[in-house]
């Protein structure tokens, strides 16, 4: 027995490092690719490591183009994004789990059945819309529906609050509390770990939103990071070392968000409302 444990233990680590390995290969190519000249990049035999760095790549991407103006957009509509999402989606979500009226079940049905919804079906009607309100080529399209929830975070929301009890509400009602202190006071505080997920995952979509820029920005100084990115590529020539510099610099805040955040999403979505 102890022999067939220790077998399939290393079967399972074996299976894991290697799958570790394979995700890891694209990363060390685009470091890699970005400290290196076009010509060393593509030469055969391949080239693991630069005979000399080039960091004048990373230089470039700031010259070729408003690289830092892109980072700044980028953090603004972040920021925005996971405001609104905070706010929104755990009142609506404390509204839908704490609140009794009519055709609540209705709503909450109607809100996940938008999870069906593909994203792409959604891009022209969203477009037309902005386009008649006048604001095309401004932050507002990619940053105000942040602040009228999400079907995916309203659900998960939901499932966490209904681990709370009600008493805490009862016993704030019988103070004089009013909803929203309530949902400051005591349910954004014991629903951390969920708000934390929701941070983290609105960060993610919002930082490799391509789709979005794409549609609604048209001026360069307005453009973000998934979108700027695009500005390297060219269809006469494309400085390949510039523009892994570039992704480079793109993924760095979430290779770091990663490290600094996974205790907090891991716990996000195993904890309930109470430890117990």
């Amino acid at each position: 027995m102890r022999k067939r444990r220790t077998g399939t233990t290393v079967c399972i680590y074996t299976f894991l490092v290697l799958g570790a390995i394979s995700c890891l290969i694209p990363l060390f190519w685009l470091v890699r690719s970005s400290f290196m000249s076009t010509e060393d990049m593509f030469k055969l035999p391949l080239i693991l490591f630069p005979k000399k760095l080039k960091v004048q790549n990373y230089i470039d991407v700031f010259t070729m183009v408003p690289f830092a103006q892109f980072y700044a957009n980028t953090i603004f509509v972040v920021v925005v994004n996971i405001i609104g999402a905070l706010i929104s989606n755990l009142m609506i979500a404390y509204g839908l789990t704490r609140i009794e009226f009519k055709g609540r079940k209705l709503m909450f049905s109607l809100s996940i059945g938008t999870l069906m919804l593909p994203a792409y079906v959604q891009l022209i009607p969203l477009f037309l819309e902005w386009n008649w309100f006048g604001k095309i080529n401004t932050f507002l399209p990619l940053t105000v529906p942040a602040f009228f929830g999400n079907a995916f975070f309203i659900f998960m929301l939901c499932q966490f609050l209904r681990t709370i009890p009600r008493d805490f509400d009862e016993a704030a009602f019988m103070d004089g509390a009013s909803y929203p202190l309530i949902i400051a006071k005591i349910i954004f505080p014991l629903a951390k770990p969920a708000m934390a997920v929701v941070a983290i995952f609105q960060f993610m979509f919002t930082w490799n939103d391509f789709m979005g820029p794409l549609l609604f920005l048209n001026d360069m100084e307005k453009y973000t990071l998934a979108i700027g990115i695009r500005t390297f590529i060219s269809t006469f020539y494309t400085p390949w070392g510039v523009l892994m510099a570039a992704a480079t610099l793109t993924i760095l805040p979430l290779i770091v968000l990663f490290f600094i955040a996974q205790r907090y999403f891991i716990s996000g979505l195993t904890l309930g409302g109470i430890k117990g």
